[in-house]
């Protein structure tokens, strides 16, 4: 995202280890109320780790200290904002073009920028988003296409039978934005099933591992993790000089041929997108159809919209930003699965937030998992309700937030147009139910997921 990417503890922490490196001689406390270290070496990383994740870690934080804390990373403090109040206060001023590539690419390991300063880095990223606009633009029928395969193999089960959302929707998701991004190759089974595999190596290791350090004292974890990097890397590579050498312009690997990146570059940058949209557009699908699965009032009223504007025709791009309870469902869905829970940010000059001085090279967190429950920001927090997105001032403090309007980060925008899809499908012709006595536990990492698999039972609307 231009403004708040999503940042795991991963990324937290090696932003940290690199402040510490290159300033030294920032180490001063902040004044903020907040923790003392527990630990003189590791400050209150044990409390992270006892916790669960970073986002447990926050809610008792702020629950304890208030919106604006401090805790310690090793001998370093650090900053969270965990409410919208403090962090309209924190973004006005301190506006960077930092993004969720930039965030991505120093987890892989990646150069973010074109090597010649923040002009070239602000045209790289121009070209990735505007390679993701016209890929969109171009395949939008394909994505119709695989969408309905999903929806008309649902319509072939029998209404007793259990779908199982994980599995089903991140299959779409993989499909979708592999042929999206790198072409008709992959719609062959078998080169899904190979890239799926080494894409969920590598992405569950981002999203864990090195909180504990527990990835860098496994050599066989690291030396996997490593493995599904390589031959990830070589799988993209050759596929760009294939396209390259072919001459076609119809995805996302070719859009980016029309700039000035290198081939190394292109292979980064579709290492990203296939990554974060995999994970991003999947878990935002998994999520809505579990909540519209829970609340036969909203899928009615989204049938009806869809029925309103789309009549029995499919829906297509320029119908899609006339659809906005659908929108309202999707917002809802980000906000109730806290879909993105943490942000971060280095404070590039001193600062103030209320009566707290905030000193140059502090890390800055942004508890988006605290926000978007905040119940002096959205009333009846907990309780999934798409009717709240009328009000002007919820949809400015989600905007604020980064999920939407110009701020949005492109992987999220194509999640939200596929998700958009799916529901005009299946809402259409299909009524979802939730299985009975499931709980529904999240896992907060790098994007939030489902603890475990989720089910859902369809019957054909009549």
């Amino acid at each position: 995202m231009l403004d708040f990417a999503i940042f795991a503890v991963t990324f937290v922490i090696i932003l940290v280890g690199a402040v510490l490196y290159l300033y030294p001689s920032s180490r001063r406390a902040s004044g903020v109320p907040g923790l003392n270290p527990t630990d003189e070496k590791d400050g209150n990383l044990q409390d992270i780790v006892n916790r669960g994740s970073l986002h447990e870690f926050l809610v008792s934080l702020h629950q304890e200290f208030g919106p604006v804390a401090s805790f310690w990373f090793g001998g370093r403090p650090v900053v969270s904002l965990g409410s919208v109040q403090q962090l309209r206060q924190h973004i006005n001023p301190n506006h960077t073009t930092d993004s969720f590539e930039t965030m991505l690419k120093s987890l892989l390991g990646y150069q973010s920028g074109m090597g010649g300063g923040a002009t070239e880095s602000i045209l790289r990223k121009k070209s990735y988003e505007g390679a993701i606009n016209n890929t969109l633009k171009n395949n939008f029928p394909l994505v119709l296409k695989l969408v309905d395969e999903l929806v008309g193999k649902w319509k072939s089960f029998p209404e007793d039978q259990h779908i199982p959302l994980c599995a089903h929707l991140l299959g779409l998701a993989m499909k979708t934005v592999t042929q999206l991004a790198l072409g008709e190759s992959f719609r062959d089974n078998t080169e899904v099933i190979s890239f799926r595999k080494n894409h969920d190596a590598i992405w569950s290791e981002i999203g864990k591992g090195y909180l504990d350090g527990s990835l860098e004292k496994s050599s066989s974890r690291k030396g996997h993790y490593e493995k599904a990097l390589s031959e990830m890397e070589s799988v993209l590579l050759s596929v760009a000089r294939e396209r390259k050498a072919q001459r076609k312009q119809t995805v996302f690997v070719d859009a980016l041929f029309q700039s000035s990146l290198t081939e190394r570059q292109i292979m980064e940058d579709c290492m990203v997108f296939t990554l974060a949209g995999c994970a991003i557009t999947a878990n935002l699908c998994i999520w809505a159809l579990r909540f519209l699965s829970a609340s036969e009032e909203v899928q009615e009223k989204l049938q009806q919209e869809l029925e309103e504007v789309l009549g029995s025709d499919p829906v297509s791009l320029d119908k899609i930003s006339q659809l906005r309870y659908c929108q309202q469902v999707l917002n809802e869905t980000v906000r109730t699965a806290k879909l993105t829970p943490v942000a971060a940010r280095l404070q590039e000059v001193e600062g103030k937030v209320d009566q707290h001085v905030i000193p140059k090279e502090t890390l800055v967190i942004y508890a988006l998992g605290v926000v978007l429950q905040d119940s002096e920001t959205w009333s009846t927090p907990y309780r999934f309700d798409p009717d709240r997105f009328e009000e002007d001032s919820v949809r400015k403090s989600f905007c604020l937030l980064g999920f939407s309007g110009n701020q949005t980060c492109p992987e999220l925008r194509f999640a939200y147009t596929v998700a958009t899809v799916l529901l005009s499908t299946l809402v259409r012709q299909l009524k979802l139910r939730p299985l009975k006595g499931q709980v529904m536990e999240v896992r907060s990492e790098l994007v939030s997921t489902p603890r475990d698999e989720t089910w859902i039972t369809v019957s054909r609307r009549s």
